[in-house]
């Protein structure tokens, strides 16, 4: 699999989109990913051009007929063309533009299909030489084609038959009996490397799902399901980095439920666990969905809000708040009463980076603990220029707060 951060377009037209899908369902970053291994193993792909213009050149001196020499000149303009095309798509991709994936698989097909040509002629002249060396070179280059096309198993199996499929009208043409075998041969090999590719494609996208669900439950809290710090500090850096200016705003919300401690001594962890799975599901019900909610550790969560107004995010402080101190109910009937403390901070007056708003929030989260509980706090100037102190490497208690996990 690809991991050069590169991203390659899907494909538009018709018939390059049919090309290029493995024919069952995928997702789209699993649709993108197969698609930028077209555009890999540069080694194979420069070895089976060499190895065609070598074998059309060969040919083409041994017997300079205008057939040969239309062969040479054809695999001239389409190896050329297929390196321009993929050079273009990689410049492009880097600069995250759109990038020539329909040209870059026709151009694959019409390269295959020279090799295919070069093939007929090569049986239909009678020089069992040049057959011999064209059939070869043809069969050589279909273990090529499904190694690195593989993740596109129609397209493996047009570029197969393009390339040998000139095999049977050429042998019809030769009048040669004993190669009538290859009428038999040649749909056995279509089909065993046509299946190798589906197969190969198949074990390609099951390594690629279980990768997702792997980075997926590496940014998951395993008890509530919510974002963990990992999935939130990557998300907090993702926003940032997509900040198109500095007018465009977002706010931190740092929770801290009051009176947890309690309830889990008194009726134990489990009943702590599940107190926090209410919590979680509370929170979801009361958060946009284009926000995100991350348990960072013990009774600590930390909202991500996108909406850039800072009214809203002290509204939706005042709403988590008044959710969170009703009662509730715990799967074995007990009743109990919690609250919710919240330090607010936005970007990006708040801080630039990560690590800086989550201190001046959780420098705004100790404010609301310290002013009575269950209310909220908006980070001040001078509880930002104790976080960014902490963040200095001043305090290190709440350095090692933050880097730890």
């Amino acid at each position: 699999m690809r991991g050069d951060g590169l991203a390659f377009s899907l494909p538009r037209w018709r018939v390059t989109r049919w090309l290029a899908d493995p024919g069952y369902p995928v997702s789209p970053d699993d649709r993108l990913a197969l698609i930028g291994e077209l555009y890999g193993c540069w080694s194979v792909f420069a070895g089976g051009a060499i190895n065609t213009v070598a074998v059309a050149a060969a040919l083409a001196l041994r017997t300079p007929t205008a057939l040969f020499i239309s062969w040479l000149a054809l695999e001239l303009v389409i190896c050329l063309s297929r390196l321009i095309v993929m050079m273009i798509a990689y410049r492009r991709s880097r600069y995250k533009l759109t990038t020539p994936t329909d040209v870059h698989i026709l151009l694959s097909v019409a390269w295959s299909a020279s090799v295919g040509f070069g093939v007929g002629i090569s049986l239909a002249s009678g020089d069992w030489v040049a057959a011999s060396l064209a059939c070869i070179s043809s069969a050589a280059m279909v273990g090529g084609i499904c190694f690195r096309n593989f993740s596109a198993p129609r397209l493996v199996g047009t570029m197969i038959l393009c390339s040998i499929g000139p095999v049977l009208p050429g042998v019809a043409i030769s009048h040669e009996p004993l190669l009538f075998v290859m009428y038999l041969q040649m749909p056995v090999y279509f089909v065993a490397m046509t299946g190798a590719a589906f197969r190969l494609n198949k074990m390609l996208v099951a390594v690629m799902r279980a990768k997702t669900e792997s980075d997926e439950r590496a940014l998951r809290d395993p008890l509530t399901g919510l974002s963990n710090r990992a999935g939130l500090i990557e998300a907090l850096q993702r926003k940032l980095a997509g900040k198109a200016d500095a007018d465009q705003r977002f706010a931190v919300l740092y929770l801290d439920l009051d009176g947890f401690k309690p309830v889990n001594d008194t009726f134990g962890h489990a009943a702590g666990d599940e107190l926090l799975k209410i919590v979680g599901r509370t929170l979801r019900q009361v958060v946009s969905p284009a926000d995100l909610i991350a348990r960072i550790g013990g009774d600590e969560f930390v909202v991500l809000v996108s909406d850039p107004s800072i009214d809203h995010a002290l509204a939706l402080g005042e709403r988590i708040i008044e959710m969170i101190t009703a009662p509730v109910v715990l799967p074995g009937g007990a009743r109990v009463h919690i609250g919710m403390s919240i330090g607010i901070a936005a970007a990006p007056e708040h801080g630039s980076d990560a690590e800086a708003l989550l201190f001046a929030a959780d420098a705004a989260l100790y404010d609301a603990k310290s002013s009575g509980k269950s209310c909220w706090r908006l980070a001040s100037a001078e509880a930002n220029l104790a976080a960014l102190r902490k963040y200095a490497g001043i305090d290190q208690v709440a350095a090692e707060k933050l880097t730890a996990a």
